[in-house]
């Protein structure tokens, strides 16, 4: 996964963009493509890549009704009962005094049973349809649901976002992170359609990836941050940004587990999230954290961002707002979107690197 050994090294150069194959003809990669930035894709799991939960028990019903629970916005009317303002499902509230349903109630793995949820019975069976593993199971990417049913585990949204970006050519990585413990045995499932056993898609077989299967682990106290993984260990004593760097030079496919419980001594709020940081003066790398947790709330969000200064300006690095970065380095999943539509992932690339381009330029760098 990184390519460091104990210590953190310089980015290689930039790989070049290729087109696909037109039709059916294999893809080889010929036509070459502007360059752009090395993406570094840290993903979460739960109601991201996964609509499940390991730890909490959860199957995909429970999963996707939980997740419902925190995209639909009502406020406290006449009556003093919450009521719906709108009835369609969003990850940010459609006016200024919207509240989400979990604030008020909490998550609510039956939500679409209860008198408000039963609103979005509709989109919840539609989406648990599309979730539905065709044709015999496999057991290392479906999963039998609540209803004896087999639906994916793993997004198939995720494997054609693997697929894509190295039809692309592009030089990435993809780091998957949770406070969770399902990410050893998502880390086996991907390496094994790494292997062309995904039997929807066996090409990845022909893809130049690999994941590592080893996963690291990144602690946080009120001293320094250190990310351990194997034989490595990173900390941001005596510099803040050498875990941005080390993440930064990994390729492939690896993992993190982040620490839960310090975020929950922090109050479950952005300063004690999981740490990401963004380097405005470096023009070759772009850090993208996809998480279902992330939100415009500092008080309700699940990622601590900072960005790295200059030297010259005496600090390492100050705190960013989500609002600063949304949509730029801080994408938070739309689940729906991500079952729904098979280029969720890429699209939120797309997005993100737009965005970047202007954000760099409110900083002056070129």
């Amino acid at each position: 996964m990184a390519n460091v050994s104990g210590h953190v090294v310089t980015n290689g150069s930039e790989e070049e963009d290729t087109q696909a194959g037109d039709g059916g003809i294999p893809p080889c990669f010929p036509v070459p493509l502007p360059k752009k930035r090395k993406l570094i894709l840290h993903l979460d799991l739960n109601n991201t890549i996964l609509v499940s939960d390991a730890a909490t028990g959860q199957g995909p019903r429970a999963a996707l009704n939980s997740y419902l629970s925190t995209v639909v916005w009502g406020r406290i009317g006449d009556t003093g009962e919450w009521q719906l303002v709108s009835d369609q499902p969003s990850v940010k509230p459609p006016c200024e005094d919207a509240t989400n349903y979990y604030t008020y109630f909490g998550r609510d793995g039956n939500f679409v049973d209860g008198k408000i949820g039963q609103h979005f019975r509709g989109v919840f069976d539609d989406h648990m349809r599309l979730l539905e593993w065709p044709g015999k199971a496999d057991k290392r990417f479906a999963q039998k649901g609540e209803d004896g049913k087999s639906y994916n585990w793993i997004l198939p949204s995720f494997f054609h976002l693997l697929e894509s970006l190295c039809l692309q050519q592009r030089q990435f990585c993809v780091i998957l992170r949770t406070f969770g413990v399902d990410l050893p045995s998502v880390l086996r499932s991907v390496h094994a359609a790494l292997q062309g056993e995904h039997p929807h898609f066996p090409q990845l077989k022909q893809m130049p990836l690999t994941a590592d299967l080893t996963p690291g682990k990144i602690r946080c106290s009120k001293r320094d941050i250190v990310l351990t993984h194997g034989p490595d260990r990173v900390s941001t004593r005596p510099k803040e940004r050498n875990v941005y760097q080390y993440f930064s030079c990994m390729e492939g496919i690896g993992g993190f587990q982040d620490h839960f419980d310090w975020w929950a001594r922090n109050n479950f709020t952005a300063s004690g999230g999981k740490p990401f940081w963004v380097d405005p003066t470096d023009c070759n790398t772009q850090h993208i954290i996809v998480d279902d947790n992330i939100r415009l709330g500092e008080s309700d969000t699940i990622v601590n961002s900072r960005v790295l200064l200059d030297k010259e300006k005496g600090k390492e690095s100050r705190k960013a707002l989500t609002s600063e970065l949304y949509d730029i380095c801080l994408v938070q999943t739309d689940l729906l979107r991500a079952i729904a539509h098979k280029d969720y992932f890429l699209d939120c690339i797309r997005l993100c690197e737009e965005n970047y381009e202007q954000y760099l330029r409110s900083f002056q760098v070129e």
